[in-house]
């Protein structure tokens, strides 16, 4: 009896292992999918509540589309965005380092932007170069839309 209770619990632990091994490919597949079409750039996401404390922060894939930009979750399945920031109407109202607490759930050496995109406040933390290409790609709006970007504190 104790013979036939290892190999079952062999084959439950194989088919976990697999069942794991899979998910992970296809996260992978999806992040090179999400890479291999340019303009993405590693970025951190939180959203920030009118009132009370802001969300948890979430790593992920920030991708330019024209005049948008698409956030995805590095460890997620979606191919469709979790979140889309419009250029026009994107108020920053804010940059900063972040705080000794907020560093510990961020990338290294990341700097945190707070915009506005409609009734959504958000902030987004990412590394020198890739908030340099998010300052261009503000600045890079049509005429007509006037684009006030704050200088770190």
């Amino acid at each position: 009896m104790g013979g036939h209770l290892a190999a079952d619990a062999g084959s439950v632990l194989a088919v976990v292992v697999l069942v794991a091994a899979v998910l992970f490919a296809v996260m992978a597949v999806r992040r090179r999918w999400f890479v291999r079409k340019g303009g993405t750039v590693e970025c951190s996401l939180r959203v920030c509540p009118e009132t009370g404390e802001p969300g948890p922060w979430r790593l992920g894939i920030a991708r330019y589309q024209g005049d948008t930009l698409h956030w995805h979750r590095v460890f997620g399945f979606r191919a469709r965005p979790r979140q889309v920031i419009h250029r026009r109407g994107l108020v920053v109202s804010g940059r900063r380092a972040p705080g000794d607490r907020e560093a510990e759930g961020l990338l290294p050496g990341v700097e945190v932007i707070a915009v506005r995109d409609g009734g959504t406040r958000l902030e987004l933390a990412m590394g020198a170069s890739a908030l340099t290409g998010f300052l261009s790609w503000l600045e890079a709006a049509p005429p007509g839309f006037p684009v006030d970007i704050p200088q770190p504190e």
